[in-house]
């Protein structure tokens, strides 16, 4: 079992498949691709029978949380990662442990605790504690692309392309699928920095005509999930 923590300002990006390809031709010069490279991510997301977290975090707080398991492809017996994300005046706090999947999927349902105590395990009992009843609610899956840059590891540039989602089959060991989120030809950039944006970076956004957005892939999901269960979604904001 590994444990990571990570604090960072997240800012993102809808982009055209032209500006992708302008901007990973841009900046070629300037960053190297990370430890995954391609891969299909993808992630469970827990939440309470009736969305009490997803609905939370459209209203716009000034604090939200979600929790979430994560793979790099299927699971199929290998290990996850168990997540917390927390964002908190626009910075996200990420604490992740990996678990094999059936531990993970064992521990989320109150079967059994963890095989290794740990603070981050803790916190994360405390959560599901906390809200009580969490499931299983959404599979989210999505085709990345990502780079770090050469001369400052902090800054980390991600494509997600082909973003799907679904309501069954929720679990990592199944295979990835589902409507997709975004229309074709468009997909998200993710910029991640501990501190302030690099200037290149910066150039290379206005030169492409590349704006910033707020966009949550869960919170985008779950309108549409909403969508094709009625034809009037009153009172719910998207972004």
């Amino acid at each position: 079992m590994s444990n990571s923590i990570f604090e960072r300002h997240e800012v993102k990006y809808p982009v055209s498949d032209q500006q992708r390809r302008f901007l990973i031709q841009a900046m070629q010069e300037r960053v190297t691709p990370d430890a995954h490279g391609e891969s299909t991510i993808c992630n469970v997301y827990y939440d309470t029978p009736d969305f009490r977290l997803v609905r939370a975090s459209l209203e716009k707080p000034v604090y939200k949380e979600k929790l979430r398991l994560r793979s790099y492809g299927p699971a199929a017996g290998q290990d996850v990662f168990l997540e917390l994300k927390k964002k908190y005046k626009g910075i996200v706090y990420k604490r992740r442990i990996s678990v094999p999947v059936r531990e993970a999927e064992a521990f989320l349902r109150g079967e059994a605790p963890l095989s290794r105590d740990c603070q981050i395990g803790r916190e994360i009992a405390y959560f599901l504690k906390f809200y009580g009843g969490l499931v299983p609610a959404m599979h989210l899956s999505y085709d990345r692309t990502a780079f770090f840059a050469k001369d400052d590891s902090d800054v980390r540039i991600t494509f997600d392309r082909n973003i799907r989602w679904r309501t069954d089959e929720l679990s990592l060991m199944a295979q990835p699928g589902g409507a997709q989120l975004l229309p074709p030809g468009r997909s998200l950039m993710e910029v991640k920095v501990g501190a302030a944006m690099p200037l290149w970076l910066t150039e290379l956004l206005d030169r492409g005509q590349i704006r910033r957005t707020s966009f949550s892939k869960y919170g985008s999901a779950y309108c549409a999930l909403l969508q094709t269960e009625s034809n009037e979604t009153r009172g719910v904001y998207c972004a």
